[in-house]
């Protein structure tokens, strides 16, 4: 299986990139192709609404790092959104990309599968990025495929020692 994984957290080398890189490494062993995508660091705008991708076989006004993200989904029979809570809910970053997922109503989703990695300091803040995954599979009929939080991450580096981590590998490990 193909795999993306679009990370938005903007701290590269923190929590986030350690909860997918562990994800992407058990996937790996299983036999799966993973990108990880780190949308956090491109140059990603909001979906404008425009309409101009559903009468141009989904292509995007907007001339933006998206278009590489679009390629890289072409291929996908699976896509992992990963991010950390910031105020509740997914980075604005990870939200700009979902939201220009728009464009791929035009052309329909070449990938069925999602599963939701998020990480986060505090407990009980993720029914709002939860609630929003759950009604977009809905909507978009994916296969949800898993959810993970991690709480307690309360330094840069505290993802490499939460026990929680397991539950990330196993989700990758149970992939078909």
């Amino acid at each position: 299986m193909n795999i993306v994984v679009l990370s938005g957290s903007p701290r590269k080398g923190a929590n986030t990139d350690t909860m997918v890189d562990t994800f992407a490494e058990a996937a790996r062993e299983g036999g799966h192709t993973v990108e990880v995508v780190r949308v956090a660091s491109k140059k990603i705008a909001g979906c404008l609404g425009c309409q101009y991708c559903f009468e141009h076989e989904g292509a995007c006004v907007q001339k933006d790092d998206m278009a590489g993200v679009v390629e890289s989904l072409k291929n996908a029979d699976m896509v992992v959104f990963a991010s950390p809570i910031y105020w509740f809910d997914i980075t604005a970053q990870e939200k700009a990309v979902i939201d220009r997922l728009y464009a791929f109503g035009a052309t329909g989703f070449p990938f069925t599968k999602t599963a939701l990695l998020l990480d986060s300091h505090s407990e009980g803040v993720y029914d709002a990025a939860i609630a929003m995954y759950k009604a977009t599979c809905a909507y978009c009929k994916w296969e949800d495929q898993g959810i993970v939080t991690i709480s307690g991450m309360t330094e840069r580096d505290s993802m490499a020692s939460s026990p929680k981590l397991e539950e990330v590998r196993k989700l990758a490990r149970r992939l078909a």
